[in-house]
């Protein structure tokens, strides 16, 4: 039963596929993107206080340190509602959080009399842009990758357990030389295994390093203090990597490459649902029926490849805003303008969709049964395919004209057995290239595809 929530939602995510995305509401919501904020906040804190070039800021004491991490490791909806009401007297939702932090200080004594360190020499988007950066490199380790991990280990499953079965290709929309099931499984594999690489290794940057990137107020207290290196020192301690040029914010570089390479995987799915798509649509697969489904309002009878086209329908918004994100975040106008702000809060829509996408085909894939008796049938029915090998192998014997004499025998023309062993007896071909043909089948006409699919795919 949906809640009253759901059923008001604006937005599919929140609404019809909320349950689809539970994983990753708690990271990239705004909920998320305040625990996120909180954390640099308490993060910076401790780690100024580490520091014995500032002396004014004391040693903490281990209960004061677990304190302050107990803000981020025991926040909750509460503390969230609690930020939204800083935020409605300032308008500044940066600002809330620091107010936020202030005030958990400000309930242990030790930790009061510190609580005008939190949000040193920051500007608002220091703490942003190292939220955000933090933001997406959980989103991508705990929900995106393992999506992406499960989807290739189930279509190389399926290369290797159908590596051997004939299959004829079609290039063109038109007969072609056949390969195996397992081997299409597998060149997918392969694609989605490289571009989940390339997502994965992309280097996530944040800064801290003031209001136009040149640690003017930090200097302004402690000139002698070499601030680019504990900036890094600080960026690199949470995981990220540090950017030491920069305006008011990180230009957003890595999080168009991050995208772009989203972007990719997904056009490379979307290309994989539609041939799924259209292979059932020829009987080369058929769809388990689930008990008291309906296919059709009108139509009884059907059963209709909808996991394949909601994967591919959501991919489309996924990638339109992913596309629209890469192309727009590296550009800010001078040292920064706000643009990016309301952007960047459409991040966790994007990797939604990616999500309900995946899960979409990863459903279709777990009802696909193959038709090995439609697939034969297609191939039997198919022997002009071994012009191929014929003409090549007259080529090998020295003979002329071998492609032009098999295509005027051959194109535009279905052959059977019958008629391919016909024009074999025809062509005058030498005795052991006339053997090594006559055995020749569509099924047996397959290259090395079975042992291209068995193949590991490389990590």
């Amino acid at each position: 039963m949906s809640s009253d929530f759901e059923i008001m939602a604006i937005s599919a995510i929140d609404g019809r596929y909320h349950q689809k995305v539970q994983q990753l509401a708690p990271i990239v919501s705004e909920f998320g993107l305040m625990r996120f904020r909180v954390q640099v906040e308490c993060q910076w804190v401790l780690f100024l206080a580490e520091q014995p070039s500032i002396p004014e800021l004391p040693t903490l004491s281990a209960d004061d340190i677990q304190c302050v991490e107990e803000i981020v490791t025991h926040f909750n909806i509460n503390d969230a509602q609690r930020i939204k009401q800083f935020e409605a007297t300032t308008n500044h939702d940066v600002k809330a959080i620091e107010y936020f932090v202030k005030e958990k200080f400000g309930q242990r004594k030790s930790l009061a009399a510190q609580s005008e360190w939190v949000h040193f020499a920051c500007t608002s988007e220091d703490i942003n842009n190292t939220a955000y950066a933090l933001m997406v490199t959980q989103a991508r380790s705990q929900v995106i990758l393992p999506s992406m991990q499960t989807l290739i280990d189930t279509i190389d499953e399926l290369a290797v357990k159908y590596a051997q079965l004939p299959m004829l290709s079609r290039t063109h929309g038109q007969t072609a030389s056949p390969t195996t099931l397992g081997k299409e499984m597998k060149n997918v594999a392969a694609r989605l295994s490289r571009q989940k690489s390339q997502y994965a290794n992309g280097e996530i940057l944040a800064k801290f390093n003031g209001a136009v990137g040149n640690f003017n107020a930090h200097l302004s207290a402690y000139p002698s203090v070499d601030w680019a290196s504990l900036s890094e020192q600080f960026i690199t301690r949470l995981g990220l990597t540090n950017n030491p040029w920069t305006t008011q914010i990180e230009p957003h570089d890595y999080l168009s490459e991050q995208f772009h390479a989203l972007t990719r995987f997904n056009q490379i799915l979307l290309d994989f649902d539609r041939d799924i798509w259209s292979y059932i649509s020829i009987d080369y697969f058929k769809q388990r029926k689930v008990e008291g489904e309906t296919g059709s309002s009108t139509m009884p009878h059907k059963v209709n490849p909808i996991d394949f086209e909601n994967s591919e329908g959501n991919i489309g918004i996924a990638n339109t805003l992913l596309e629209h994100m890469a192309s727009k975040l590296p550009v800010s106008r001078w040292q920064r303008d706000l643009s990016d702000s309301t952007v960047l809060r459409n991040i966790g829509t994007a990797l939604a969709h990616c999500c309900i996408a995946y899960a979409a085909t990863l459903k279709g894939l777990s009802r696909l049964e193959v038709n090995p008796d439609t697939i034969s049938k297609d191939l039997n029915n198919s022997w002009e395919v071994l012009a191929e090998p014929v003409q090549t192998v007259m080529r090998k014997y020295g003979m002329t004209e071998p492609y032009e004499r098999l295509k005027a025998a051959t194109r535009g023309e279905q052959l059977n057995a019958e008629s391919f062993k016909s024009i074999l007896s025809e062509l005058d071909l030498p005795p052991a290239a006339y053997d090594e043909l006559i055995d020749l089948t569509p099924a047996t006409y397959i290259g090395c595809a079975d042992t291209l699919a068995t193949r590991p795919l490389i990590k």
